[in-house]
């Protein structure tokens, strides 16, 4: 006896819509990203460097209402506001990968006023948070004002908060000491201006490996670094940043980021070698 023949799943449309619909799911091994602070033209720069990089199975933003962004492969993340950090819950799944910058939003662009940026004051709770949803590696770009950081705090850590991430056992963790430019003085008023302008003078004396550099450079940085960083706390240092900034142009490290990120942590391996205080910390 003789049965008639199935169509074949080729063959057959709505088995080929079926599949056609089916979520592609995330290529095996590559981590995930979670994002606090991609505001600003610095954490536009970051996000569109990493979530573009191909390396991550998916990105999420910390946003204080869902939205679209508009980028391949990234997410809304609603944080737990205004509940403090710590009773916020832990994201469904886990995140390998971690970065956490300040710089605040530029309110004329709509969809980052939803963007959530944490204060630095709360480095410490939010640390925990994504020690909390898996992170391992933590990237932080700690802001500081141009020519007021210590020798001694330029290569460790600076303060209390930063002791305390570092305790919390993260296998890489990264601090990234980036110069920020003056605030503008507009909506201070006459003595706040005149302050702010006796102060701008003084930018003629700061030098130069300590000036701020462009985020699209900062953001090649901390791509490369997080490609080579190897376990423990590291810290770049504002000179380091200065040569990353100059990267292409045939000087340190064969004129790649790879290469000045790879001296960087060289040096860091073998102290002896280099004369100079080195900028990790394994």
């Amino acid at each position: 006896m003789s049965f008639p023949s199935q169509p074949s799943a080729a063959g057959n449309p709505l088995q080929a819509l079926q599949s056609a619909m089916r979520p592609v799911p995330a290529a095996p091994g590559k981590p995930r990203l979670l994002v606090a602070g991609a505001a600003g033209v610095l954490g536009n720069e970051v996000l569109r460097r990493l979530a573009g990089s191909g390396r991550y199975a998916h990105t999420e933003v910390l946003a204080t209402e869902a939205m679209a962004t508009g980028l391949s492969g990234v997410g809304i993340a609603l944080t737990g506001a205004p509940l403090p950090i710590a009773q916020w819950a832990a994201r469904p799944q886990p995140a390998h990968t971690g970065l956490v910058m300040f710089e605040p939003p530029r309110m004329y662009y709509g969809r980052e006023r939803t963007l959530w940026t944490p204060a630095p004051s709360e480095l410490p709770a939010l640390a925990q948070w994504f020690k909390r949803c898996g992170v391992q590696t933590l990237v932080v770009v700690v802001p500081h004002a141009t020519g007021r950081l210590p020798d001694a705090l330029k290569r460790g850590l600076a303060n209390l908060d930063e002791q305390a991430v570092a305790a919390l056992g993260f296998e890489r963790l990264l601090l990234v000491r980036s110069a920020r430019k003056a605030q503008d003085a507009a909506g201070k008023n006459f003595l706040e201006k005149v302050a702010a302008w006796m102060l701008s003078t003084l930018k003629f004396m700061i030098p130069q490996a300590e000036q701020p550099v462009r985020p699209a450079k900062l953001a090649e940085f901390v791509d490369a670094a997080l490609q080579a960083l190897p376990p423990g706390t590291h810290v770049a240092a504002p000179e380091l940043l200065w040569q990353a900034n100059q990267s292409g142009g045939g000087r340190l490290g064969g004129g790649s980021m790879q290469g000045v990120v790879r001296a960087w942590l060289a040096a860091a391996r073998n102290p002896a070698q280099n004369s100079t205080p080195n900028a990790g910390q394994d």
